[in-house]
């Protein structure tokens, strides 16, 4: 049986990879933040947590709806690694102690991040967290395993890395969501990420299990470039291809299931 992810050192894997993350990593189409948004009434007073912020990619698009973030990272690279925002405020934390006061969120941003939770203690803390009224959002970015460019870059991963962790970020929510009975489906819209040749190399360098040195690096190294050969655009773009799942549950669901 495979070791949770929670048990890999979630809070310091990242770590000499924060700036790679903060510039290639991809961020989340304008129409998945109007899926998470649609019906809902937040404004300049509303909160916004953003929990396993990262470098902030998700909580700049909150932020830029004119919306207020409060971005929880434990790790103090990320943070510094983040691009400011006047709406956007950093704090260490982790899912499972916020350090937020009870009450407070409006709304709760899990975004490419709930697999490196521990489940339960996570959603007990979200919905500690939570107005009566919120709101917890997931959003997660899957490749597109069908596109050509991105099932070679999975390759490319998958021969580099001791062992491959991209897969299972949508089941480890889905499962989530079957514990607390919540069996709305989720919205699913496209993206894709255009990188060049050098973009390339810094989003597989940005993946906490991929290496930076050494005989498998050199590989990578090698197959990305075969890679951009094969697929650039013949401007040096290469386009990588995802879907973005949103899953939005109302508090009273998740406060039931802690």
């Amino acid at each position: 049986m495979p070791t949770p992810r929670f048990d890999l050192s979630p809070t310091t894997r990242f770590e000499g990879r924060a700036s790679d993350y903060a510039l290639f990593r991809p961020s989340y189409p304008e129409v998945a933040i109007d899926a998470v948004l649609e019906g809902l009434t937040p404004d300049d007073t509303s909160l916004i947590v953003d929990v396993g912020a990262g470098t902030g990619i998700a909580s700049r698009l909150f932020a830029d709806r004119g919306l207020n973030v409060l971005a929880i990272e434990p790790n103090e690279e990320m943070r510094a690694s983040a691009v400011p925002h006047p709406r956007v405020s950093f704090r260490g934390g982790t899912a499972e102690a916020t350090g937020c006061k009870s009450g407070i969120a409006d709304i709760v941003v899990v975004a490419q991040a709930f697999h490196w939770f521990r489940p339960d203690a996570a959603l007990a803390e979200f919905g500690r967290i939570l107005k009566p009224d919120g709101w917890l959002i997931f959003l997660v970015n899957e490749r597109h395993h069908e596109d050509p460019a991105m099932s070679a870059y999975n390759a490319a991963i998958r021969a580099a890395a001791e062992h491959e962790l991209s897969d299972g970020l949508r089941e480890a929510v889905e499962d989530a969501l079957r514990g607390m009975g919540h069996h709305t489906p989720p919205a699913v819209v496209p993206c894709a990420q255009t990188l060049t040749h050098d973009g390339l190399i810094g989003r597989a360098r940005s993946a906490s299990y991929v290496p930076t040195e050494g005989p498998r690096y050199q590989r990578l190294l090698k197959d990305l470039d075969d890679l951009w050969r094969t697929h650039q655009d013949g401007q040096g773009l290469v386009t990588l291809r995802y879907r973005t799942f949103v899953w939005r549950v109302p508090a009273d669901r998740l406060i039931k299931a802690g």
